[in-house]
């Protein structure tokens, strides 16, 4: 790196290259600074595209100022050259104003190297006419099948995916379940039979016997009342219900009904241990409600008919 100051008066002038030999055509920064008092006026010199013959200037910056710890200031601004001539170049001093006075920095040297050897000796040829590619057919012959196959390929998944769901849709024989063709409260009261015989209360599994049980009453409404109070709460259920019970009368029949699944609910989610009178009065308000709520069987008429008497 070169670099030489010109002081003149209170102010310090100063250019230097970041590299003083380059590849011709490679760039280099070339920076300048001033440094003046706050009395000095100091007018930096205005570039164009080039520094001086077969130097151009590629790229400058804005012009900086920095404060020193002794009141002065810095000015400064970064050049990009470049050259593409082979040659040893003397850069000549760089004029700033300063207070009105023409001074000068220091000058720089720049060499700048041919890295290629040139064969003069070739004639110089003229530039040869525009040339039209070949078709490539074979590369346009190959994307038309593919996608020939891809188009065959969507449809042949496409009547596939159809064939499937015709296929599902064909009628599935399910077997008839014989408790459906039973009345359902002779269903419910056989399984309440099977929980009282177990008696899974007495060795202390509550929460199995209170799912059991609830589970057979809710079953039964379901089928009883069409309400699918399987899938419902039991305060979902209670409040299908009350309109139900209210209007044949059995309030009494409800409050037992509503005891019996409020408690299931506090055995299955609170952990609450229930007492045996608790379980077993649980199980009575079940059967009590399946026998009350049960739909009465027809009955054979009574009344005689034409077709129990012979024809005289």
């Amino acid at each position: 790196m070169t670099t030489m100051l010109t002081i003149v008066l209170s102010v310090i002038l100063s250019a230097q290259l970041d590299s003083t030999q380059l590849w011709i055509g490679d760039q280099s920064a070339l920076h300048l600074e001033a440094t003046a008092s706050e009395q000095d006026s100091v007018r930096f010199p205005h570039f164009t595209n080039t520094l001086q013959q077969d130097i151009e200037v590629v790229e400058q910056s804005a012009i900086d100022t920095t404060a020193t710890a002794d009141g002065r200031t810095v000015y400064h601004q970064d050049l990009v050259i470049t050259s593409f001539k082979d040659s040893l170049f003397y850069i000549d001093p760089i004029p700033f104003v300063v207070n009105g006075d023409t001074m000068y920095t220091n000058s720089l040297s720049l060499n700048v190297i041919q890295p290629f050897e040139m064969d003069t000796t070739d004639a110089i040829t003229d530039i040869k006419n525009v040339m039209r590619p070949k078709v490539w057919w074979w590369g346009i012959f190959r994307w038309v099948l593919l996608a020939i196959l891809i188009v065959g390929l969507v449809i042949g998944i496409g009547f596939l995916i159809e064939w499937l769901q015709k296929f599902r849709k064909q009628e599935v024989v399910e077997p008839v379940n014989p408790e459906t063709l039973r009345p359902c409260d002779e269903v419910a009261l056989e399984k309440l039979d099977r929980i009282k015989e177990e008696k899974a209360w007495q060795s202390g599994e509550y929460k199995r016997y209170f799912s059991e049980l609830t589970f057979v009453v809710r079953e039964y409404i379901g089928r009883r009342y069409d309400i699918h109070s399987t899938e419902k709460t039991s305060n979902e259920t209670l409040v299908a219900m009350k309109p139900i019970l209210a209007e044949n009368d059995q309030k009494s029949l409800y409050q037992k009904l509503e005891s019996m699944l409020q408690l299931a609910d506090l055995v299955k989610f609170a952990k609450w241990s229930p007492t045996p009178d608790e379980s077993e009065t649980s199980l009575t308000a079940a059967y009590l409600f399946v026998k009350e709520t049960a739909q009465p069987a027809e009955k054979p008429s009574d009344e005689a008919t034409d077709d129990d008497f012979e024809q005289v």
